[in-house]
């Protein structure tokens, strides 16, 4: 639908108003081979996690640990990120973890020069590699700001956009590839959200396997609480705790007297080391 191609924010505003190749499947086990001698062990989610626009104040997060939901993921950075984000600190992000949250770090690159949305900041095919470098060393800033240390993995937020138009695609593909590959070189794990139907079919079909991300965030919304039965793709590929799906938006959630719209994930992967 059309709202795919809107950030998350407009998605919530739209319904509220009506040098080593690394293989697809080896998942983290390429991962830790590349950039750095010594990467720290991974720390991995398998269960149900959420997404929200604006991470919810401590005493939300502490009313909604339930057990239903174990993950939550922060949008934290990109100048296309969506929402303001009051709560989400250094401390808050100390707190929530200390509480038994596992957290999931997203970041809002540029968006590819054929997608039609509204965000600010786009790359071009000449701007891919250049972009895509500079979002990564912020993410990884931001990430570290947080206390969200080394070994820790950063999704890429993809929205969607048409991949049958090549030259879209490719500068696409290089925009990844760059800031997958000067995130490994700052020793923090790659991965990517995107549209089964575009953005991350892009990178679980694309031939060239080379400095794509380690982990897939695929967003199919067949409300299928699992990351197995419908994957869409090659069952080899990201295996190993490196898929997440997202498999419910917009869900109006109240826990404990704290109301929050939500979006399902079914998460198994690696989340953010807390330090």
């Amino acid at each position: 639908m059309s709202s795919h191609r809107l950030s998350k924010k407009g998605r919530y505003i739209a319904w509220a108003t009506t040098g080593v190749v690394v293989a697809a499947g080896a998942g983290i086990a390429a991962e830790t081979s590349m950039a750095a001698s010594v990467w720290p062990a991974q720390k991995t989610y398998t269960g149900r996690a959420f997404d929200t626009c604006t991470a919810p104040s401590l005493a939300a997060m502490k009313a909604w640990n339930t057990k239903f939901y174990g993950a939550a993921a922060v949008y934290i950075g990109g100048k296309n990120r969506g929402c303001a984000q009051p709560n989400l600190t250094k401390s808050w992000v100390k707190s929530v973890n200390s509480t038994g949250w596992k957290l999931i770090p997203l970041y809002v690159g540029a968006q590819p020069p054929c997608q039609k949305s509204r965000n600010p900041e786009r790359f071009t095919a000449s701007t891919a590699a250049s972009v895509g470098a500079s979002n990564a060393k912020d993410a990884v800033a931001k990430a570290s700001a947080l206390g969200m240390k080394a070994g820790s993995p950063i999704y890429l937020n993809m929205e969607s956009y048409d991949i049958t138009d090549k030259a879209c695609n490719d500068a696409t593909l290089t925009y990844v590839r760059s800031f997958t590959k000067t995130l490994r070189n700052a020793t923090y794990r790659s991965g990517l959200y995107g549209f089964s139907s575009s953005s991350a079919k892009a990178i679980a079909t694309a031939s060239n396997k080379m400095d794509l991300p380690g982990n897939l965030w695929y967003a199919l919304w067949d409300k299928k609480n699992t990351t197995t039965t419908d994957w869409p793709w090659n069952p080899a590929q990201y295996t190993n705790h490196s898929r997440g799906h997202q498999y419910m938006v917009n869900s109006k959630e109240t826990r404990s007297g704290y109301t929050i719209t939500v979006d399902r994930n079914a998460w198994d992967a690696p989340v953010a080391i807390i330090g």
